[in-house]
């Protein structure tokens, strides 16, 4: 039986033995993509990363990357809203109007919120945040009290977790210069004689006590002076983030880990063929030795030259390797669509053809996004909840926003799995639109159905506030009847026009 650590960084050590194989994945999974998020051990500044001989992985990582922090995180648009629960206000304010009032409160809160999301620079950590969690399948978020949000990689703390997946205890281990330590302990260490190059061993260790998180941080096996602290467990700062969730691991899986077999396959045939190019390109005159060419006459002549010879004294030496490099280009081609499909690059759902249309294009590239579905799930429950509920709770600590009662205001996420259920109810309401002028034929459905309500549906399924751009039933009405108006008034006009000329007509018969 382990004995219980009584330091943090005896329990980092004990628990870094369980993230080991973890990290290797990880580490091997950085070498065929971006060596830089995940350095080997013992890797400093002055050390040169690898190189891989292929760019599909990290151009795999960085466009995903990307589209992910856009579904995700959408710029000048909340990623949540705030829900009310409908009994909840009934009981409390006992009075059937007041939700809509309660409703712009919240958005007031929701627009605040989302004022801090865009000016903490959350973007930023957001998007490194997860091309870790692309290639390592962990990364640890820390939302701090100044704003911003810290990312430490997966060399950098050690998780525990209970059989369900939620965090037990996290161990966070840094180097800081003894010189940001109080000088009460810097004396009581013996650090204060030392440069500022040199680097102390800090670990934060969190555990889960009591319905709640507790945190202090320790030195040499002292806790630091002031670092004690204590959150709800909904509403700890720390956020443990994994890609793919593995019932009774503590860490996740990466997205690259997945398609590892097809990333060094990829390297190894493309620095085969790099390789054997540069060894083609190699341009190698053989001269006959018993022939009458003298190989300085060859190795000195000068463009277009004049020199007596016989051309079968001369041979280019040459690597006859074509039928071998076609073999390999064309399993390369067929790695890169593979990979580039895995990782929702546009240019793999397009057919090698003269004319593709748009909408093959579109519902292709829907098609391979609807295969996140999944990681939107996890991400939602793992990451977006955890990071709102955080900032509203460090937002009302500092009373920049007034106390929301917990069992009566929920916040939602209505960005990711739910952006692409309203991407699928978009295509049936299109789709239904389609069929019944096919039925009817065109210009029917307005006959039979509701504009106004058709236009609603599109724009919540676009996300677009319709509140402001559709005209209401009273300026229908007026522009409807002021319509009526000007074509009686032109009826009546012509009629009496046409009644006048017939008199002038029939005067002028009788003059």
């Amino acid at each position: 039986m382990v004995k219980p650590a009584t330091t943090a960084a005896g329990r980092y050590t004990q628990l870094a033995t369980i993230r080991s194989p973890y990290l290797e994945r990880a580490r091997d999974c950085a070498t065929l993509t971006i060596p830089s998020l995940m350095p080997r051990a013992g890797h400093g500044a002055a050390n040169d990363l690898p190189t891989p001989f292929q760019g599909m992985g990290a151009r795999g990582v960085n466009n995903l990357g990307s589209k992910l922090l856009l579904a995700l995180m959408p710029p000048n648009q909340p990623f949540f809203r705030l829900m009310l629960d409908d009994f909840a206000l009934q009981e409390l304010t006992g009075q059937d109007g007041m939700r809509t009032e309660v409703e712009k409160a919240l958005g007031q809160i929701e627009r605040a919120v989302q004022t801090e999301v865009e000016t903490g620079a959350i973007r930023v950590s957001a998007f490194e945040a997860l091309k870790q969690l692309l290639v390592a399948g962990n990364v640890l978020l820390y939302v701090q009290p100044t704003g911003g949000v810290k990312v430490y990689r997966l060399d950098r703390y050690v998780v525990k977790r209970d059989p369900s997946g939620n965090v037990l205890e996290i161990v966070i281990h840094e180097r800081v210069s003894p010189l940001a330590l109080p000088e009460e302990l810097q004396r009581k260490l013996g650090e204060q004689r030392k440069g500022v190059q040199d680097t102390i061993d800090l670990y934060t260790w969190i555990r889960r006590e009591s319905g709640k998180f507790v945190v202090h941080q320790e030195v040499k096996g002292e806790k630091v002076p002031g670092t004690d602290g204590e959150w709800p467990t909904d509403k700890a700062p720390f956020i443990a983030l994994r890609w793919a969730k593995i019932d009774g691991e503590d860490y996740g899986r990466g997205h690259v880990e997945e398609y590892i077999g097809d990333l060094r396959s990829l390297e190894a045939l493309t620095r085969a063929i790099v390789e054997g190019a540069a060894a083609a390109a190699k341009v190698l005159f053989l001269v006959n030795p018993n022939g009458v060419t003298n190989e300085r006459t060859i190795s000195e002549a000068p463009n277009m030259a004049v020199r007596s010879g016989n051309k079968e004294d001369v041979n280019v030496l040459q690597v006859e390797k074509f039928n071998d490099f076609r073999v390999a280009l064309e399993t390369v081609g067929r790695l890169e669509i593979r990979l580039s499909q895995a990782f929702l690059l546009t240019s793999s759902i397009q057919r090698d053809a003269e004319r593709v249309t748009a909408e093959e294009i579109r519902v292709m590239a829907g098609e391979l996004e609807d295969a996140l579905g999944g990681v939107y799930s996890i991400l939602a429950q793992e990451f977006q909840l955890p990071l709102v509920r955080r900032l509203i709770f460090q937002m009302e600590q500092d009373e920049r926003l007034p106390s929301l009662p917990p069992d009566l205001v929920k916040p939602s996420i209505i960005t990711g799995m739910e952006a692409l259920g309203r991407g699928h109810d978009l295509n049936r309401l299109m789709m239904f639109a389609k069929v019944v002028n096919d039925l009817l034929g065109p210009g029917a459905l307005p006959s039979y159905a509701d504009a106004r309500k058709l236009i609603e549906r599109a724009g919540v399924a676009l996300s677009v506030d319709t509140s402001d751009i559709l005209k209401s039933d009273e300026q229908l009405q007026a522009e409807q009847m002021q319509a009526q108006q000007q074509a009686l008034l032109q009826s009546l006009g012509a009629e009496v026009l046409k009644t006048g000329l017939n008199q002038e007509n029939a005067n002028d018969a009788a003059a």
